[in-house]
């Protein structure tokens, strides 16, 4: 029986997959019978020639992070990430019912958020000001950053340092250029899985792994705008909203789906101001959206 080696998946290339181990890449391809390999994944290889491999076993994860696939399956986006960094911007708008989509999946996947507001260099609106505050009181932390004036961004990386992060967002809120100015040689690391792997330039859709030159990994994944809901349960989505927690076991019935339900706990706590009316009319739209919602 070949050796078995530990390395980490850092990106999908066509066929294969790049995994690294030692600072060297290797190209290799699964077993069949293995579940869908995720980059982040830590996997166990065994070499078939110097630079190719076939992966054998994938290790436990600490945490994975699913998308809507075809057929209404999900499959993985990455493995063992710590943070979800969730860009928005004041252009194109904040979209803050895919802003709570992507917290609430990180409440119940085992992944910390927190919140980047690209673009500060233009004009906002005290609206979006009073949105944040709701988030800031729950404990999400928030970076303020502009891509284009480069400010910000020293922050945004003593965040990142020592972790596995991804940024997530929808498109057009500059994801491409903060990854750019946190991964300054970025080009030149792509050009290197592609050349070791001899895959050629490698498309952008697909997810990649880098290691940030001041302590860190960051995961791009550029194709990757809306995970939707993922594989979440109603319940499990009245979880993802932080500020429910403690009140879910104060409601009457055990299946309350806080909406009109009598003694519902949550809804009271809205309509009394305890915790933010808007981020509760947004869990009833998302609610609504889920394929298992019946009203």
């Amino acid at each position: 029986m070949a050796e078995l080696i530990e390395g980490l998946v850092i990106s999908h290339l066509g066929q294969g997959i790049a995994v690294e181990h030692d600072d060297k890449i290797v190209l290799c391809q699964t077993l069949r019978r293995l579940e869908t390999v995720a980059v982040g994944d830590r996997v166990l290889w065994t070499q078939s020639s110097p630079d190719q491999g076939r992966i054998e076993q994938i290790l436990p994860r600490r945490s994975l992070l699913m998308r809507p696939s075809r057929n209404g399956k999900v499959r993985p986006v990455a493995a063992n990430i710590d943070t979800v960094f969730v860009v928005f911007a004041v252009e194109p708008y904040c979209d803050f019912l895919l802003i709570d989509q992507y917290l609430a999946i990180c409440e119940n996947r085992n992944i910390d958020a927190a919140l980047v507001l690209n673009k500060t260099d233009l004009a906002q609106s005290a609206g979006i000001e009073q949105e944040l505050l709701d988030y800031t009181n729950l404990s999400y932390a928030l970076y303020r950053v502009s891509a284009t004036a480069a400010s910000g961004l020293d922050e945004l990386k003593r965040a990142l340092k020592d972790q596995v992060s991804i940024l997530a967002g929808q498109s057009g809120v500059g994801k491409s250029s903060l990854t750019n100015a946190i991964i300054p040689d970025k080009e030149l690391k792509t050009n290197t899985i592609s050349e070791t792997t001899k895959h050629g330039r490698h498309t952008t859709t697909a997810a990649t792994l880098y290691h940030m030159n001041e302590g860190g990994d960051l995961i791009d994944s550029p194709g990757v705008a809306i995970f939707g809901l993922a594989g979440l349960s109603e319940p499990q989505l009245a979880y993802g909203y932080r500020e429910f927690q403690p009140l879910i076991d104060k409601c009457q019935f055990k299946n309350c789906r806080h909406l009109v339900d009598k003694g519902c706990a949550v809804r009271v706590a809205a309509e009394n101001g305890d915790i933010s009316m808007t981020r509760y009319q947004r869990f009833l739209k998302l609610r609504e959206k889920m394929p298992t919602a019946h009203t």
